[in-house]
């Protein structure tokens, strides 16, 4: 597996000066992975149907939602913990804290120590390996051997915008 950076420069927003430095920005490639490729994907290393998976997975993300909506957060062993914040607004006398106070709810993932990207070298396992790559080198391997020439970017790019 390998997950694609570019270099974006960032500005440091505690200088007045305009300086900052360069950071590796990591790339998502395409389209998102859906319920129904996941599904897929599952489907091949499983004796059951499509549809079985997908009605499976279906009401997985029903039941955690109304977990969730219950004030409960769900731990998905091996995988992570999923729970609800809110965003409220404080106010100074404890008679005036309600619910009007509340002007937003997110829903938290933290990831379970076995799925965390281990980023140690002597990691053995090649399904827990990350390489990363250099989006201008992945760009110069297929201008010399596609033979065609790269789109240059824009200046959105150096802001990080879109790779592509």
């Amino acid at each position: 597996m390998s997950v694609t950076y570019k270099r974006v420069f960032r500005k440091n927003p505690a200088l007045k000066d305009g300086t900052g430095k360069y950071h590796p920005q990591l790339i998502v490639w395409g389209k998102s992975a859906t319920l129904d490729t996941l599904a897929q994907q599952m489907k091949e290393s499983s004796s059951l149907t499509l549809g079985d998976i997908r009605s499976v997975l279906t009401n997985f993300v029903a039941a955690m939602r109304a977990e969730l909506y219950n004030g409960h957060s769900v731990n998905v062993d091996g995988f992570g913990v999923f729970s609800l914040s809110a965003t409220t607004e404080g106010v100074d006398r404890k008679e005036d804290c309600g619910a009007d106070q509340i002007k937003s709810v997110r829903i938290n993932f933290r990831a379970s120590s076995a799925i965390r990207p281990n980023l140690d070298p002597a990691t053995t396992r090649v399904e827990d390996r990350i390489d990363f790559v250099d989006l201008e080198s992945q760009l110069k391997k297929l201008n010399v051997q596609g033979g065609t020439e790269p789109d240059g970017g824009s200046e959105d790019d150096e802001e990080g915008g879109s790779p592509l």
